[in-house]
């Protein structure tokens, strides 16, 4: 593999959105995966064609069924993260609903989202499940694989089997990816960091992500796959296997903002507080806190300058999942100021003035993560919940 097949190639169209499918032989789950729903982030969508047509070439078999999905195809066309709107921002109940209006001014990527949204809603329409939707992407820092996922029990269990670190509650910073849309409907929901945009070393760990969640989803048997062993050793040997971490802090950028990186750092890298990190317009910008930077910004495009993480216990994890397990939750909307949204059973609306006592790490605690603050209540969305139809 060599870099320039990380370059476009100019032939992505519509009618090649559904890269392939795999439909099993016997009844098992459903997998979709999407690859390139950042136009500049090739390496998931060549792994996505590689393991395709290996499972074709060998003939293995499948149990369930696999949807292969394309994203954002004009941005990857001219290799760019998105023409007019970012596609994984966009994936709101507001947006959603504007889709429904026939009046409503379509950019490039509302186009991309309808159809990819109308692909989704067939499939979960139409098969069984249990459902697993994965996400490629890779970064533009250097950086070892990683997962990030929506704080929910399912997605931590099934993350868990992948030796890499694992980053919770990054919806809590951003607005609309589509993974949460995905997990605010119940289903398990997993994003995948790949490596560095243009390190061919991407493309090979993005199939050993794919090959592996085939394998502990039940759809290949682990067997079938003879170099299991070599990607899962291969995956072991980097730094922070197996520990999860959430984020503590985020530089957004404004439009238009003059925003410079500083060189050479990489993700999970020990950063101190006051720690010169960026400028922006010439002005020093340094961390607010201790921890590993996270995902910081080597590219043009893109409204997050930088994250802050910091590692999540072993004994919180277990805790909280024991809390979450026994629905000690609902001892929370006793707590005076806290309260159920009448119009939403996954909301609870917190009165800061009343409730300023709790912090959010009791929310996270169990299972809640702060979405919005909307007519001075704070609105706590719960993470794990039953599956609901989409809208």
């Amino acid at each position: 593999m060599n870099r320039a097949e990380l370059k476009p190639r100019n032939e992505y169209t519509d009618e090649k959105r559904i890269i392939g499918e795999v439909l099993g032989s016997e009844k098992g789950p459903t997998m979709v995966v999407f690859s390139g729903i950042h136009g500049n982030e090739k390496a998931g969508v060549l792994a996505a064609e590689k393991v395709l047509a290996r499972i074709r070439r060998e003939n293995l078999y499948f149990k369930g069924n696999v949807h292969f999905i394309l994203g954002n195809i004009p941005a990857l066309n001219q290799d760019v993260r998105f023409k007019d709107a970012d596609l994984n921002r966009i994936w709101t109940p507001d947006k959603i609903n504007d889709l429904k209006d026939e009046s409503f001014l379509m950019d490039s990527e509302t186009r991309e989202q309808i159809q990819i949204y109308a692909l989704v809603k067939e499939i979960v329409s139409t098969e069984k499940g249990p459902f697993y939707f994965l996400d490629l992407h890779t970064t533009s820092s250097p950086s070892v694989p990683f997962i990030t996922i929506s704080d929910s029990l399912n997605n931590r269990k099934f993350a868990s089997h992948f030796p890499v670190p694992v980053v919770l509650g990054i919806e809590e910073y951003l607005e609309g990816p589509l993974l949460t849309f995905i997990n605010d409907h119940g289903y398990i929901a997993l994003g995948f960091e790949g490596g560095q945009h243009t390190d061919p070393e991407s493309i090979v760990n993005c199939e050993y992500f794919i090959w592996k969640s085939l394998v502990h989803s039940g759809c290949i048997d682990r067997g079938q796959v003879k170099d299991y062993d070599i990607y899962r050793d291969h995956f072991a040997s980097l730094c922070c296997s197996h520990q999860f971490f959430e984020i503590t802090y985020r530089y957004a950028l404004s439009n238009g903002q003059d925003f410079v990186m500083r060189p050479d750092f990489e993700n999970f890298e020990t950063i101190h507080k006051d720690q010169l990190l960026a400028f922006s317009k010439g002005m020093e910008i340094r961390a607010e806190r201790k921890g590993r930077i996270f995902m910081p910004l080597y590219q043009k495009q893109g409204e997050d300058g930088f994250f802050i993480l910091r590692k999540i216990s072993r004994i919180w994890l277990e805790f909280s999942k024991v809390a979450r397990t026994w629905k000690i939750n609902h001892f929370l909307r006793l707590i005076p100021g806290v309260k159920q949204d009448p119009e939403n059973e996954f909301i609870l609306l917190v009165d800061p003035k009343i409730a300023r006592f709790l912090t959010k790490d009791i929310f996270h605690l169990f299972g809640y993560r702060q979405q919005i603050f909307k007519d001075d209540k704070m609105h706590f969305i719960k993470r794990d919940r039953k599956r609901t139809q989409m809208l």
